[in-house]
């Protein structure tokens, strides 16, 4: 969590303790954790698919796709 903080720092000049990263991490877990268990529609009039590539650096750094769909629903939410 230290990388972390410091990154923030960096790009925005604020400081966060290492422990502060890991309270924000852990809502977002749960947002995300909740987000993906969500019930999807049965039906949708379209889906729109894309993929943008961004450079991930894990032993090395390569470009990977982050895949994107938008669902359109009868009444035109998304």
């Amino acid at each position: 969590m230290t990388e972390i903080a410091d990154l923030i720092e960096k790009m925005y000049g604020h400081h966060y303790t290492p422990q502060t990263v890991s309270n924000m991490t852990q809502v977002m877990v749960e947002h995300v954790d909740a987000f993906m268990k969500r019930a999807l529609n049965k039906r949708y009039v379209c889906v729109y698919l894309d993929a943008t590539y961004i450079p991930i650096k894990r032993e090395t750094v390569s470009k990977e796709a982050v895949y994107l769909a938008v669902g359109i629903c009868e009444d035109g939410s998304k």
